[in-house]
């Protein structure tokens, strides 16, 4: 069965709209030009602040031929158990990193993803939102 993936600009959850304003802060605070490392803490700090719960670094294990194996895959920042957020700081988002989002949806049967990549001027130009039927 094939998944239908959507990408949105506004949602419905509010958590989602939590998670880019705290994104926006931490942009506002630090700017682009640093590592992917240093937004994570950063990010998850921001959102620990706002008493939003998050862990970091979320295993996420492969199903093939109905065996769990553990490939090495992380989630960036799972938010309240059901909004993945992958960073990046990179000069330009590929295609790739939108399939890696939609990959560990798909792996993880989540339904939101948000993919930022702090290394813009404008954190704007770096957001996508995501969205996948279940």
């Amino acid at each position: 069965m094939e998944q239908r993936v959507q990408e949105f600009r506004r949602s419905d959850d509010p958590v989602t709209e939590q998670i880019i304003g705290a994104c926006i802060e931490v942009h506002r605070l630090l700017g682009p030009g640093l590592l992917e490392s240093a937004y994570e803490q950063c990010l998850c700090r921001e959102l620990s602040l706002r008493s939003i719960l998050l862990r970091r670094q979320v295993p996420l294990p492969v199903d093939y031929k109905g065996v769990s194996l553990d490939c090495g895959y992380r989630i960036d920042v799972l938010v309240s158990e059901h909004v993945v957020v992958e960073l990046k700081a990179v000069d330009h988002l590929q295609p790739v990193h939108l399939a890696q989002v939609l990959t560990y949806l798909k792996l993880g049967g989540y339904r939101t993803g948000l993919l930022v990549n702090f290394n813009v001027t404008t954190l704007k130009r770096g957001l996508r939102r995501l969205a996948r039927e279940i």
